[in-house]
């Protein structure tokens, strides 16, 4: 059987400039907003008629900053990146055809974009395929969630510095607190002081744990 070549129908647009900080899983960050926004050729308002009725969409989006990688087992970073489990038990990023699936709350239909919250993916990432979350058929209540059935609040204080809180407005260090918050640092990275950074819109971002919370010392423009 051939291969299907699949074309992207838009990209996403958002503050992620790279993948660290990026939420592990859609839906965690709900105060960061998005942009889809279409390709040449995928543009037409027809092409989205009616989607405004529903309130959350399917996104069918590709691992583009991956370099091709990847292996028949992975170490999810639920299970404290230890033990080893299928790559198709899991949702990482490493795997055979590089596909994600996330589903986001559609806010807005806006100058011919989707404007959605929630998203898990960096800016750029090409979108292949979009569709309408339907409740009664995607959502089952009984169904089984494996090492990840338990829905686990991992969300850690968050301190900003006297510098930070008076650079960022209240909107960016609401949407600040949540990235942090869900703790981008590597499973089990626990070494007191040490500074991890990240992108975020205009800003680079610096953060440190220093025992009993994450503290971001600075946000600088560049």
């Amino acid at each position: 059987m051939g291969n299907i070549e699949i074309t992207p129908v838009g990209y996403i647009k958002n503050g992620y400039k790279e993948k660290f900080g990026v939420p592990r899983q859609s839906g965690l960050a709900p105060s960061v907003k998005s942009e889809v926004v279409f390709c040449d050729g995928f543009s037409d308002p027809n092409m989205v008629r009616g989607i405004e009725q529903f309130s959350h969409i399917w996104l069918v989006w590709g691992f583009s900053q991956n370099k091709g990688e990847w292996s028949p087992t992975v170490r999810p970073p639920r299970l404290g990146g230890n033990r080893r489990v299928g790559v198709f038990a899991t949702r990482s990023p490493f795997r055979p055809n590089g596909l994600g699936l996330s589903c986001v709350k559609l806010e807005a239909v806006k100058n011919g974009m989707l404007i959605v919250s929630g998203a898990d993916l960096a800016d750029g990432t090409p979108i292949y395929d979009i569709k309408p979350y339907i409740p009664y058929a995607d959502s089952i209540p009984d169904a089984l969630g494996g090492f990840a059935e338990e829905h686990r609040d991992d969300s850690l204080p968050v301190e900003f510095a006297e510098n930070v809180s008076s650079v960022l407005s209240e909107d960016e260090l609401i949407q600040l607190r949540e990235l942090v918050s869900l703790d981008p640092r590597p499973a089990y990275q626990e070494e007191v002081g040490r500074v991890y950074g990240f992108r975020y819109g205009e800003y680079e971002i610096k953060f440190l744990w220093d025992g009993g919370k994450l503290k971001v010392i600075s946000a600088i423009l560049g």
